[in-house]
């Protein structure tokens, strides 16, 4: 369940919930507040308990066949690892990254997918750059997200959550925004241990869940890790990383102009090199 420091924060404040205190541990910003003695070290989490079920609506598809299109054909370029192809379908100049509000991290004199590339880590030696690619390309949904942009789409769209209930579910658990998520489909399973073979104990609906801190790594490269999850039942257990979807994550922005889609902008963390 990866986290953007910036989308999270842009989201959390589209949910009328931004005045929470979001802890620094939570996006590993230990450079924001000076170093204690011995290291920083998290306070405890909050004790699990029932909580009350936040419904969470998935977004759809973007409504436009041409961005349909479009996406094809970055996908096309992501699969070949195709940069010169990738440059005609990112804006030339004007390109912008940002990891947190109001902060702009592209350098100017720098061309769109230069700047594509140092966001998303495009010269990763392990490929990761192209992989994010090739899944920002298969990402249907996409909405409007910055309001001094009009016209312009970032993908993935962010869920429809009642910010005044996730208010209260946070303040009722002792928790902050950033510890949940949410399936990312209907009747997510939910296990007795952290492997796929566990017993299952319950099946998660479309709601919001809340994500504990001490999750469980692969045991082998043949499985995968999960995220120890609670319950609103107040039952813990293990679901696949990949089965939860933050409220925040990494966001590739577009815009449509005479030519066509173009990529406009990143938010969210940089890739690794």
């Amino acid at each position: 369940m990866r986290r953007s420091l910036f989308a999270s924060t842009l989201i959390l404040a589209a949910l009328a919930v931004a005045l929470l205190p979001a802890p620094s541990h939570a996006q590993g910003r230990s450079d924001q507040l000076p170093m204690p003695p011995g290291g920083f070290k998290p306070p405890p989490p909050a004790p699990v308990k029932p909580y009350t079920s936040v419904a969470v609506t998935l977004p759809g598809p973007y409504a436009d066949p041409s961005f349909a299109a479009f996406r094809k054909q970055l996908a096309e370029v992501a699969q070949h690892k195709d940069r010169a192809a990738l440059g005609k379908l990112v804006v030339a100049q004007g390109f912008f990254w940002m990891q947190e509000p109001g902060k702009d991290s592209a350098e100017k004199g720098k061309s769109g997918i230069d700047n594509l590339a140092d966001a998303i880590g495009l010269d990763a030696k392990d490929g990761s750059g192209w992989d994010a690619l090739a899944d920002f390309a298969a990402e249907p949904s996409a909405a409007p997200i910055l309001p001094d942009r009009p016209g312009m789409i970032c993908a993935p769209a962010g869920p429809q959550i009642d910010p005044k209930a996730f208010q209260a579910l946070v303040e009722s658990t002792q928790t902050e925004p950033f510890d949940w998520g949410y399936p990312a489909q209907d009747g997510v399973e939910v296990r007795s241990a952290a492997k796929p073979n566990a017993p299952v104990i319950e099946k998660l609906g479309l709601i919001l869940i809340r994500v504990l801190p001490d999750n469980a790594p692969a045991e082998n490269g043949s499985m995968p890790p999960f995220l120890h999850v609670a319950t609103p039942s107040g039952k813990t257990g293990y679901v696949p990383t990949e089965a939860i979807a933050s409220p925040g994550n990494n966001e590739l922005c577009y815009a449509k102009d005479a030519s066509g889609w173009k990529i406009t902008g990143f938010l969210g963390g940089g890739g690794e090199d």
